[in-house]
This record gives C-alpha cells, sequence and structure tokens, in this order.
C-alpha cells in the first residue's frame, strides 16, 4: 500500500526567508522520519511527497498513490489546511483526515464556535473585531482572551492576549489585526482547568482515546498555553492524564464537538472550565501535530497506554475505512479492487 506523506517543513520556509513564528506550525524533519517508520512498521510503502505543491504536480503528471496521509498546514489563508485535501478531491485521490470543509471551518474559531455551540455544547461567548478594534467597543465580559481569529499552535497567545479593561482589549485586538493581518477572537476568560482531548474514529466508532489536563508549571507564561509554552514543553508545560467526573465531561463533549464539526479519522479537541468546573469549547484540531514526544496528541496517547505505532494504525484504520479498504487488502465492499498507482 502506497502511503504519501504531504508535509510542511520547517527548514524549508526557514530557508526561504520565514520568520520562526511563521512556521511554527510547520513539521521538522523528526516527524517525517517517524511517521515513514511507523507507516513502514505497518506494512505500507511511505512516499516522502513534501509540499502540497509537490503533490498538485505529481498528480497532474499522473501519479496516484493508495492514501494521501497530509499534514500539510499551508502558509496563508483561513483555509490553508484544507487546500490539500481539496487538491485531493479534484483529482479523485484517497485521503486521510476531515474533508475540507471540516478544516476550513474548525480553522476559523469563531465559526467552529458557532457550529458547536448550536450542536448544545457551552463555549464562552465571542466577538470577532475584522477590521478595526472599535469594533469591540461594548464588550464588557472582563478579564477576555484576545488571539488571531485563524491561527493554531498557540501563534498569537501570549500574556498580552489577557485583558482586564477595554483600553487593554483594543490593544490587544489592534496588535492581532496588524501582526497577523487577520480578524482578532475575543472571548470570555475561563479561569478553571484547561484539558485537550483525543478523539479517533468516524460515525458511531468515534471514541476518545484520552484526556489530558494541561498544566502550567511556575516558570511557564502564566494563564495561557502560549506558542512559547508549548515549543518549550518538556520544561514549562506538565501533562497530566485526567480521568475526574470533570474530565469525563471534557471527554463527552469533545467526542459531541467533533460529531458536530464532522471531524474525520482523528481530531484533538481543547476545553477550559470555568469557574464551576464547566467544561467549555475552546477549538477543535482535525490537524492534529503528530510528533511523537512533543505533540499533544501521542502524549494523551501514550498516557492510555497507546503507542506510537498504534495510534497511527488507528487512523490509518479508520481513515482506509471510510473508502471500504483495509490494511489487510486493498478491495472494496464488493470486491472490486482499487486501481494501483499509475
Amino acid at each position: 500500500m502506497r502511503i504519501a506523506l504531504v508535509y510542511d517543513l520547517r527548514d524549508d520556509y526557514r530557508a526561504l526567508g520565514y520568520s520562526e513564528e511563521a512556521i511554527a506550525e510547520f513539521d521538522s524533519p523528526e516527524t517525517i522520519d517517524a511517521l515513514a517508520g511507523v507507516l513502514k512498521a505497518l506494512g505500507c510503502e511511505p512516499v516522502r511527497v513534501g509540499r502540497g505543491q509537490s503533490l498538485a504536480a505529481r498528480l497532474v503528471a499522473g501519479e496516484r498513490y493508495d492514501l494521501v496521509f497530509s499534514i500539510a498546514e499551508g502558509l496563508t489563508g483561513r483555509s490553508r489546511e484544507a487546500q490539500v485535501p481539496a487538491l485531493c478531491e479534484l483529482f479523485g485521490q484517497p485521503y486521510l483526515f476531515s474533508d475540507p470543509l471540516t478544516l476550513a471551518a474548525s480553522l476559523d474559531k469563531a465559526v467552529a464556535k458557532k457550529l458547536v455551540r448550536d450542536a448544545g455544547i457551552p463555549t464562552p461567548d465571542f466577538a470577532v473585531a475584522r477590521t478595526n478594534a472599535s469594533e469591540l467597543d461594548g464588550w464588557d465580559a472582563f478579564p477576555a482572551f484576545v488571539k488571531p481569529l485563524a491561527e493554531g499552535t498557540g501563534k498569537g497567545c501570549e500574556a498580552a492576549s489577557l485583558v482586564h479593561t477595554a483600553e487593554e482589549l483594543r490593544a490587544a485586538a489592534t496588535r492581532v489585526l496588524s501582526r497577523y493581518g487577520q480578524p482578532a477572537l475575543a472571548e470570555r476568560f475561563l479561569s478553571g482547568r484547561e484539558f485537550t482531548v483525543g478523539v479517533v474514529g468516524n460515525g458511531a466508532d468515534a471514541r476518545v482515546l484520552g484526556v489530558c489536563e494541561i498544566l502550567l508549571k511556575p516558570q511557564a507564561e502564566a494563564n495561557v498555553y502560549s506558542l512559547h509554552n508549548k515549543e518549550l514543553c518538556e520544561d514549562l508545560v506538565t501533562y497530566k492524564r485526567a480521568e475526574d467526573a470533570e474530565a469525563r465531561l471534557a471527554g463527552t463533549r469533545a467526542l459531541e464537538a467533533y460529531r458536530a464539526l464532522d471531524c474525520r479519522d482523528t481530531a484533538r479537541i481543547d476545553f477550559r472550565s470555568d469557574a464551576h468546573g464547566e467544561p467549555c469549547f475552546l477549538e477543535a484540531n482535525p490537524l492534529a501535530g503528530l510528533h511523537p514526544s512533543h505533540s499533544d496528541l501521542p502524549i494523551l496517547a501514550a498516557q492510555a497506554g497507546i503507542g506510537f505505532v498504534e495510534l497511527i494504525g488507528m487512523i490509518l484504520d479508520a481513515g482506509l475505512a471510510r473508502y471500504g479498504l483495509s490494511r489487510a487488502g486493498l478491495a472494496r465492499p464488493g470486491g472490486e479492487r482499487l486501481p494501483r498507482t499509475a
């Protein structure tokens, strides 16, 4: 089974002059090496394709794969994570993970919150400044947290994101609008525990892998799971498996959010509780990081006794099953064989 690995490497974009913050969501060679090694261990033939543009060139040339395994984040636009899946659909190429609509909707945090809220899952009150901080005039739910509308990996989340006055709110929103060239999302800050929840599978077979509580160490940037804290998580963050009633409720609501957003194969869903211990949806990550020891999804899976090879196998099997396939063979349910690579 030939599986195309599609990814954005930090080194490639660093060589083009992009800043460390701009490439923060991208992957390291260690991640790609680990994924390629796991796919081989699972009996597959990994093909390292690289960026989405490289995949496009190969598909145009007629090359096909049994499956595309894309962790490419894309570079610009709020639909950037949807670019590779949309390309796969254009060429009739089977692929892992969520479809373009889910990826685009999830990256736009306000859209995701509306969809989840409509499904009955609590999320903090929020507002969006699309062109000017004055659009937040009248906001009175303090403290509040301000962050970019469509970023991941904690980009734009920092100590100054937590605001207590209208003046601080305007300054934070102006900073996001200017620095990231995109809208600023303001939401009511929740003072309770922070959880991230791993989900794998599809439809009725989707299940929670585990609930992980994120605890910041004293030397960490306070009150926020920021880019700085994530990049130095081994020194600044404690990841604790959580199984109490509050954590179980976060897990239940994460599965509901996963289904409300039509996530596929796997995702990581972030929650934070209010002062009364009520877990509330923050955002969804349907293209979760997969560094075997540094990314949240493999970390929480390991806490549940699921090793990296097993985790990738579960995700791979979930994706293949959507096409009526399995690692044991490429037969469709009716017995028809999937065409091999051109």
